[in-house]
């Protein structure tokens, strides 16, 4: 029988209140508060905290705080990945980033949700994974939802809500968004 958390990590029904779980959100929450009381000067504190925090690439993500997640652990990042303040990664399914995308203030990734049916509601939850490319500009505010890729070097509008694949090199925007035009400089 598999546990709670192999469930959720394999995006299946699960109950969040699972002992294990909830000692990993904690463990998760705990280490944002601490990233998040740091002071600028303090680097080699903040880079501690983000190697504890990540599956991967806590050791050169650029950090802005304050930042929240659910795990930390299922998140997964490449080389100088950016963050702007104020940014949520809800991680209940894998979120996966390539090198050097970068995040606007208050954007969220959201692997998270939850069934239409009221009374499984009570109960239980599921999430999507995430997949980011490499060289993604994702702008201030916007919304990824669960199940999301987004194409290499592609750039996410200020604001938009993302709730289909978006392809590579293309610039895309609005609620919900959309593929505007090719990237062409």
């Amino acid at each position: 029988m598999p546990s709670e958390r192999e469930k959720m990590l394999a995006g299946e029904m699960y109950d969040p209140l699972d002992a294990e779980l909830v000692a990993a959100r904690m463990r998760a929450r705990d280490l944002c508060q601490d990233l998040n009381a740091t002071r600028q000067r303090d680097e080699q504190a903040r880079r501690a905290i983000l190697v504890e925090l990540f599956g991967t690439g806590g050791d050169s993500v650029w950090m802005q705080p304050p930042f929240w997640c659910d795990y930390g652990a299922n998140i997964h990042l490449g080389q100088r990945v950016f963050f702007n303040f104020h940014c949520v990664v809800l991680d209940v399914c894998p979120v996966r980033i390539g090198d050097f995308s970068q995040f606007g203030p208050a954007v969220q990734l959201l692997t998270a949700t939850h069934p239409m049916n009221a009374a499984l509601r009570r109960q239980e939850e599921y999430g999507k994974p995430i997949e980011i490319g490499s060289d993604v500009w994702v702008g201030g505010g916007a919304i990824v939802c669960p199940g999301v890729t987004i194409g290499s070097r592609s750039v996410i509008g200020a604001g938009s809500v993302v709730t289909r694949d978006m392809p590579e090199d293309t610039f895309c925007a609005g609620n919900p968004c959309r593929p505007i035009r090719p990237i062409a400089e």
